[in-house]
């Protein structure tokens, strides 16, 4: 989780919203990623679908069976849809998100009965880190764009 912690202060300082992840097999990292929705101009571009990625093309296969994915934001629909299609095992992540959660605040896709793969959910680690990262970053935005009016 720290890992994620890392990535999501890299999409801090290139000024994208601070979410990190990483995918882990075997106690070692196989994806990592960090949001880059602004720089990369794709609303696909979230840090869970970019370790996703990176993970897949590291082992050479699209199923992340017994993989973690470590996120320090709960996923959203796109990246909790996109963990259950590659048959993640498990998701950690740090603090919920009410406002888009797919893994129990909003929608709970990782546990729905009518898919075929079911994932693991392991909420609240490193929370108040992965809260704060996030709170500061919107105050910064906020703090700008007063500055600019």
């Amino acid at each position: 989780m720290e890992m994620a912690l890392r990535e999501a202060q890299m999409a801090y300082d290139e000024g994208e919203v601070p979410v990190g992840a990483v995918v882990v097999k075997d106690n070692r990292v196989i994806g990592r990623g960090h949001n880059r929705t602004e720089s990369l101009k794709d609303a696909t571009a979230h840090a869970e679908i970019i370790a996703i990625t990176s993970a897949a093309s590291v082992i050479g296969d699209w199923r992340l069976e017994d993989c973690i994915l470590y996120s320090t934001i709960e996923p959203c629909a796109m990246c909790a849809g996109a963990s259950v299609l590659s048959r993640i095992a498990t998701i950690v992540f740090g603090a919920r998100d009410a406002r888009f959660g797919a893994c129990g605040s909003i929608f709970n896709i990782p546990v729905e009965k009518k898919l075929n793969h079911r994932i693991e959910i392991v909420s609240g680690i490193l929370e108040q880190e992965s809260l704060e990262l996030i709170r500061r970053f919107f105050q910064d935005l906020r703090r700008g764009k007063e500055k600019a009016n």
